[in-house]
Protein backbone atom coordinates (compact mmCIF):
# COMPACT_ATOMS: atom_id res chain seq x y z
CA UNK A 1 0.00 0.00 0.00
CA UNK A 2 1.31 3.23 -0.71
CA UNK A 3 1.72 5.82 1.38
CA UNK A 4 -0.82 8.88 0.98
CA UNK A 5 2.26 11.79 2.29
CA UNK A 6 4.81 11.26 -0.48
CA UNK A 7 4.45 13.38 -3.45
CA UNK A 8 1.06 13.77 -4.26
CA UNK A 9 1.96 15.26 -7.52
CA UNK A 10 -0.16 18.01 -6.92
CA UNK A 11 -0.40 21.64 -7.75
CA UNK A 12 -1.87 24.85 -6.95
CA UNK A 13 -4.35 26.44 -9.16
CA UNK A 14 -3.05 30.07 -10.78
CA UNK A 15 -4.90 33.09 -9.20
CA UNK A 16 -5.72 35.68 -11.79
CA UNK A 17 -4.40 38.67 -11.62
CA UNK A 18 -0.83 37.44 -9.67
CA UNK A 19 2.30 38.45 -10.73
CA UNK A 20 2.23 40.57 -14.29
CA UNK A 21 -1.33 39.47 -14.67
CA UNK A 22 -1.37 35.91 -16.26
CA UNK A 23 -4.82 34.38 -16.26
CA UNK A 24 -5.34 30.82 -15.04
CA UNK A 25 -8.16 28.24 -13.48
CA UNK A 26 -9.72 25.51 -15.04
CA UNK A 27 -6.90 25.49 -17.86
CA UNK A 28 -3.60 24.65 -15.69
CA UNK A 29 -1.26 23.16 -17.36
CA UNK A 30 -0.88 19.29 -15.74
CA UNK A 31 1.96 18.57 -13.23
CA UNK A 32 5.50 16.95 -14.68
CA UNK A 33 9.12 18.22 -15.57
CA UNK A 34 8.26 21.46 -16.44
CA UNK A 35 7.04 21.98 -12.66
CA UNK A 36 10.78 21.22 -11.63
CA UNK A 37 12.32 23.84 -13.99
CA UNK A 38 9.39 26.91 -14.45
CA UNK A 39 8.27 28.51 -11.41
CA UNK A 40 6.23 31.89 -10.73
CA UNK A 41 8.55 34.77 -10.86
CA UNK A 42 8.81 37.26 -8.29
CA UNK A 43 7.60 40.84 -8.96
CA UNK A 44 10.32 43.53 -9.97
CA UNK A 45 12.05 41.00 -11.96
CA UNK A 46 9.60 39.23 -14.08
CA UNK A 47 11.04 38.91 -17.51
CA UNK A 48 15.02 38.70 -16.43
CA UNK A 49 13.33 35.56 -13.87
CA UNK A 50 11.36 34.43 -16.80
CA UNK A 51 14.32 34.48 -19.55
CA UNK A 52 16.59 32.76 -16.79
CA UNK A 53 13.95 29.60 -16.52
CA UNK A 54 13.28 29.43 -20.01
CA UNK A 55 16.80 29.02 -20.92
CA UNK A 56 17.56 26.38 -18.18
CA UNK A 57 14.53 24.90 -19.63
CA UNK A 58 16.50 24.90 -23.39
CA UNK A 59 19.73 23.69 -21.43
CA UNK A 60 18.02 20.96 -19.33
CA UNK A 61 16.99 19.52 -23.16
CA UNK A 62 13.20 19.07 -21.82
CA UNK A 63 12.14 20.51 -25.70
CA UNK A 64 14.41 18.43 -27.59
CA UNK A 65 15.30 20.51 -31.09
CA UNK A 66 12.48 20.46 -33.70
CA UNK A 67 10.05 19.90 -31.12
CA UNK A 68 7.70 23.41 -30.11
CA UNK A 69 7.84 24.77 -26.75
CA UNK A 70 4.42 24.83 -24.55
CA UNK A 71 1.84 27.32 -25.81
CA UNK A 72 2.09 30.89 -24.56
CA UNK A 73 -0.90 30.32 -22.21
CA UNK A 74 1.09 27.00 -20.35
CA UNK A 75 4.68 29.06 -20.13
CA UNK A 76 2.16 32.39 -19.24
CA UNK A 77 0.55 30.26 -16.43
CA UNK A 78 3.47 28.64 -15.13
CA UNK A 79 5.81 31.58 -14.72
CA UNK A 80 2.47 34.02 -13.58
CA UNK A 81 3.39 36.32 -16.03
CA UNK A 82 1.40 38.33 -19.01
CA UNK A 83 1.65 37.12 -22.62
CA UNK A 84 3.49 40.99 -23.50
CA UNK A 85 6.47 39.81 -21.28
CA UNK A 86 6.67 36.26 -22.13
CA UNK A 87 6.84 37.37 -25.76
CA UNK A 88 9.36 39.46 -24.57
CA UNK A 89 11.53 36.79 -23.37
CA UNK A 90 10.59 34.50 -27.04
CA UNK A 91 11.92 37.82 -28.74
CA UNK A 92 15.28 37.45 -26.87
CA UNK A 93 15.83 33.57 -27.56
CA UNK A 94 14.64 34.41 -31.28
CA UNK A 95 17.64 36.70 -31.31
CA UNK A 96 20.05 34.43 -30.19
CA UNK A 97 19.08 31.77 -33.09
CA UNK A 98 17.77 29.21 -29.96
CA UNK A 99 14.06 29.33 -31.13
CA UNK A 100 11.94 30.18 -34.21
CA UNK A 101 8.53 31.67 -34.51
CA UNK A 102 6.52 29.30 -36.48
CA UNK A 103 2.71 31.01 -38.39
CA UNK A 104 -0.04 28.53 -39.09
CA UNK A 105 -2.16 25.97 -37.72
CA UNK A 106 0.57 23.61 -36.91
CA UNK A 107 2.65 26.91 -35.69
CA UNK A 108 4.31 28.33 -32.24
CA UNK A 109 7.75 28.26 -30.95
CA UNK A 110 10.19 25.82 -32.07
CA UNK A 111 13.32 25.03 -30.33
CA UNK A 112 16.36 25.19 -32.50
CA UNK A 113 19.33 22.59 -32.77
CA UNK A 114 22.36 24.04 -31.25
CA UNK A 115 25.23 24.21 -32.76
CA UNK A 116 28.08 21.78 -32.11
CA UNK A 117 31.51 23.29 -30.90
CA UNK A 118 34.21 22.70 -33.21
CA UNK A 119 36.15 21.50 -30.87
CA UNK A 120 34.90 19.87 -27.59
CA UNK A 121 37.39 19.59 -25.61
CA UNK A 122 38.56 23.22 -25.91
CA UNK A 123 34.49 23.86 -25.72
CA UNK A 124 34.97 21.77 -22.56
CA UNK A 125 37.38 23.55 -20.89
CA UNK A 126 35.74 27.26 -21.34
CA UNK A 127 32.62 26.07 -20.08
CA UNK A 128 34.59 24.75 -16.80
CA UNK A 129 35.96 27.87 -16.43
CA UNK A 130 32.98 29.35 -15.60
CA UNK A 131 31.60 27.24 -12.98
CA UNK A 132 33.68 25.33 -9.86
CA UNK A 133 32.92 21.98 -10.83
CA UNK A 134 33.96 19.88 -8.15
CA UNK A 135 31.35 21.91 -6.04
CA UNK A 136 28.78 21.36 -8.58
CA UNK A 137 28.99 17.36 -8.49
CA UNK A 138 29.33 17.69 -4.69
CA UNK A 139 25.76 19.24 -4.69
CA UNK A 140 24.51 17.11 -7.14
CA UNK A 141 25.27 14.15 -5.61
CA UNK A 142 23.94 15.64 -2.27
CA UNK A 143 20.74 16.14 -4.19
CA UNK A 144 20.36 13.11 -5.96
CA UNK A 145 21.17 11.05 -3.30
CA UNK A 146 18.66 13.49 -0.65
CA UNK A 147 15.84 12.74 -3.31
CA UNK A 148 16.08 9.16 -3.81
CA UNK A 149 16.15 8.21 -0.17
CA UNK A 150 12.82 10.53 -0.38
CA UNK A 151 11.11 9.21 -2.77
CA UNK A 152 12.06 5.18 -0.85
CA UNK A 153 10.49 6.69 1.85
CA UNK A 154 6.95 5.65 -0.26
CA UNK A 155 5.46 6.95 -3.27
CA UNK A 156 1.79 6.93 -4.33
CA UNK A 157 0.88 4.37 -7.09
CA UNK A 158 0.77 6.78 -9.37
CA UNK A 159 4.16 8.22 -8.68
CA UNK A 160 5.63 4.86 -9.24
CA UNK A 161 4.04 4.48 -12.37
CA UNK A 162 5.54 8.22 -13.20
CA UNK A 163 9.14 6.44 -11.98
CA UNK A 164 8.67 3.34 -14.14
CA UNK A 165 8.23 5.33 -17.21
CA UNK A 166 10.74 7.24 -16.88
CA UNK A 167 12.95 4.54 -16.69
CA UNK A 168 11.73 2.49 -19.62
CA UNK A 169 12.52 6.27 -21.79
CA UNK A 170 16.21 6.14 -21.05
CA UNK A 171 16.22 1.99 -21.75
CA UNK A 172 14.72 2.84 -25.12
CA UNK A 173 16.07 5.58 -26.15
CA UNK A 174 17.88 6.49 -28.82
CA UNK A 175 21.35 7.03 -28.78
CA UNK A 176 20.92 11.06 -29.78
CA UNK A 177 17.99 11.37 -27.11
CA UNK A 178 19.43 9.40 -24.78
CA UNK A 179 20.68 12.46 -22.69
CA UNK A 180 17.69 13.92 -22.41
CA UNK A 181 15.35 10.79 -21.19
CA UNK A 182 18.41 10.60 -18.89
CA UNK A 183 18.10 14.43 -17.53
CA UNK A 184 13.91 13.33 -17.19
CA UNK A 185 14.46 10.35 -15.05
CA UNK A 186 16.96 12.28 -12.41
CA UNK A 187 14.21 15.18 -12.77
CA UNK A 188 11.19 12.76 -11.82
CA UNK A 189 13.13 11.72 -8.85
CA UNK A 190 13.68 15.20 -7.96
CA UNK A 191 10.17 16.06 -8.24
CA UNK A 192 8.85 13.14 -6.69
CA UNK A 193 10.64 13.76 -3.75
CA UNK A 194 8.19 15.94 -2.40
CA UNK A 195 10.01 18.96 -1.63
CA UNK A 196 9.81 21.45 -4.27
CA UNK A 197 13.00 23.33 -3.55
CA UNK A 198 14.80 20.96 -3.67
CA UNK A 199 13.55 19.69 -7.40
CA UNK A 200 13.98 23.82 -8.51
CA UNK A 201 17.73 23.14 -7.29
CA UNK A 202 18.87 19.72 -8.70
CA UNK A 203 17.26 21.53 -12.01
CA UNK A 204 19.70 24.47 -11.99
CA UNK A 205 22.62 22.04 -11.13
CA UNK A 206 21.57 19.89 -14.10
CA UNK A 207 21.46 22.20 -16.12
CA UNK A 208 25.10 23.47 -15.64
CA UNK A 209 25.86 19.65 -15.33
CA UNK A 210 24.46 19.20 -19.15
CA UNK A 211 26.39 22.05 -20.09
CA UNK A 212 29.42 20.28 -19.62
CA UNK A 213 28.37 16.59 -20.46
CA UNK A 214 27.17 17.81 -23.79
CA UNK A 215 30.82 18.78 -24.28
CA UNK A 216 31.91 15.05 -24.04
CA UNK A 217 31.18 12.02 -25.84
CA UNK A 218 28.15 9.49 -25.29
CA UNK A 219 30.03 6.27 -24.51
CA UNK A 220 28.30 2.77 -25.33
CA UNK A 221 29.84 1.15 -22.53
CA UNK A 222 29.13 3.67 -19.32
CA UNK A 223 25.51 4.30 -20.82
CA UNK A 224 25.35 0.71 -20.54
CA UNK A 225 26.46 1.08 -16.51
CA UNK A 226 24.62 3.67 -16.21
CA UNK A 227 20.92 1.90 -17.49
CA UNK A 228 21.76 -0.54 -14.78
CA UNK A 229 22.55 2.16 -11.84
CA UNK A 230 19.57 3.59 -12.90
CA UNK A 231 17.90 0.54 -12.57
CA UNK A 232 18.88 -0.69 -9.49
CA UNK A 233 17.70 2.85 -8.13
CA UNK A 234 14.69 2.90 -9.16
CA UNK A 235 14.29 -0.88 -7.62
CA UNK A 236 15.29 0.27 -4.27
CA UNK A 237 13.23 3.19 -4.50
CA UNK A 238 10.04 1.00 -5.30
CA UNK A 239 11.49 -1.75 -2.74
CA UNK A 240 11.15 1.45 -0.14
CA UNK A 241 14.83 1.02 0.58
CA UNK A 242 16.10 4.74 1.43
CA UNK A 243 19.84 3.62 2.44
CA UNK A 244 19.80 1.68 -0.59
CA UNK A 245 18.57 4.07 -3.04
CA UNK A 246 20.66 6.57 -1.18
CA UNK A 247 23.87 4.64 -1.93
CA UNK A 248 23.09 2.96 -5.45
CA UNK A 249 22.42 7.03 -6.11
CA UNK A 250 25.88 8.17 -5.51
CA UNK A 251 27.26 5.56 -6.88
CA UNK A 252 25.83 6.38 -9.99
CA UNK A 253 26.57 10.16 -9.73
CA UNK A 254 30.49 9.05 -8.59
CA UNK A 255 30.66 7.78 -12.37
CA UNK A 256 29.60 10.45 -13.83
CA UNK A 257 31.95 12.73 -11.88
CA UNK A 258 35.06 10.09 -12.64
CA UNK A 259 33.94 10.81 -16.36
CA UNK A 260 34.56 14.33 -16.61
CA UNK A 261 37.39 14.30 -14.68
CA UNK A 262 38.81 11.96 -16.93
CA UNK A 263 37.67 14.34 -19.92
CA UNK A 264 39.35 17.27 -18.01
CA UNK A 265 42.62 15.73 -16.77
Amino acid sequence: MATSGRADDTRPGVRAGEADGAAGGAGDPAPGPLDSVLRPVRAGNGFEEALEQVLQLLRLGLVPPGERLPSERELSQHLRISRVTLREVLKVLQDQNMVESRRGRYGGTFVLPRTAAPDGSGELRRRVAAVDVEDTLRFREVLEAGAAGLCAEGLTADAEGRLRGALDATQGARLEDYRRQDTLLHLTLAELSGSRTLAAQYAAVRATLNELLDCIPLLVRNLEHSQQQHAAVVEAVLDRDPDAAREMMREHCGGTAALLRGFLS
